[in-house]
């Protein structure tokens, strides 16, 4: 019994501090999305239902969802494929195996802001160093940034390069956590290196690769610096997502009542997708590799 209060004890500062930085911001937030805060009648009068009336019938809003899920999902998959490809790569006998370890993890350790800033460069139509290489081999220039369909893929392009080492270090580490028997086995078998991927280390990596796609798609999800920076959300509204318009919303046209009810049906559509998506995850991995 003593040891069980001692425990808690412990635990209680940690505690303490997580309802601090999570729970009352969370318990706030949904107070003022019932209320009319903005820049003519500032304070947490009740509004009642109203702001989330409004929200439903946003298409402004569902558009920049829509955006986002896609962003998400489609940057989320290609840096799997990419991170997986090269810690498969790296995981071999190559030569400097080491110096391109620490190679694959610069774009990581970069502020997104500064990354974001860097790329917008890199993407200018005339000074642009992108163009000018196309142009040597007689490409025309791109609209990078000024196209809708453009736009948003130099967004997805600026993601995958800056987190596809994320899902690298984290592979990396599944794969040299893996048991050697099943691949001693599968060699004296005689498969060959497709099937002892397919068969071996994809099963084997099951449990690393929802945790990594989970984890990422969350990050994902959140996506505001490199819109921010990069296209402001534009042309238009072509590269809005949902976080930047609740910023716009709530940070620039001051509707801090109406930017918190979108900060709520966000985090709840969230939570309710990334659940679904774990599920699916789940049965269509763990359920192959027990067949």
């Amino acid at each position: 019994m003593h040891t069980k209060r001692s425990k808690l004890i412990f635990l209680l500062p940690g505690l303490l501090v997580l309802v601090a930085i999570i729970l009352f911001p969370l318990l706030f937030t949904i107070r003022v999305s019932f209320s009319s805060w903005d820049v003519i009648t500032p304070g947490l009068n009740w509004y009642g239902i109203k702001n989330y009336v409004r929200l439903f019938a946003d298409t402004r809003f569902w558009e920049s969802m829509g955006r986002l899920s896609f962003v998400a999902v489609s940057t989320v998959l290609i840096e799997y494929l990419l991170g997986f490809a090269l810690a498969l790569l790296v995981l071999k006998e190559v030569r400097c195996k080491r110096f391109f370890r620490v190679l694959f993890l610069v774009p990581m350790m970069t502020t997104p802001v500064i990354m974001s800033v860097i790329w917008r460069t890199i993407f200018h139509e005339s000074i642009g160093p992108l163009n000018d290489l196309l142009g040597i081999i007689g490409i025309d220039p791109i609209p990078w940034l000024s196209t809708s369909h453009m736009a948003m893929a130099s967004v997805m392009i600026v993601e995958v390069w800056q987190w596809t080492p994320f899902m690298f270090l984290l592979l990396l580490a599944g794969l040299l956590s893996l048991p050697k028997e099943p691949f001693q086995a599968a060699e004296v078998d005689g498969a060959g290196p497709l099937r002892t991927f397919f068969l071996v280390t994809f099963p084997l990596m099951a449990p690393i690769t929802i945790a990594t796609l989970i984890i990422r798609l969350i990050e994902a999800s959140k996506v505001m610096e490199t819109v921010y920076v990069l296209t402001s959300g534009g042309p238009g509204t072509a590269t809005e997502t949902g976080s930047y318009y609740i910023y716009i919303r709530g940070l620039r046209e001051f509707q801090i009542g109406y930017a918190a009810s979108m900060s709520v049906t966000y985090l709840v559509l969230m939570i309710v997708a990334l659940t679904i998506i774990a599920k699916i995850l789940v049965k269509l991995m763990v359920v192959k590799e027990g067949k």
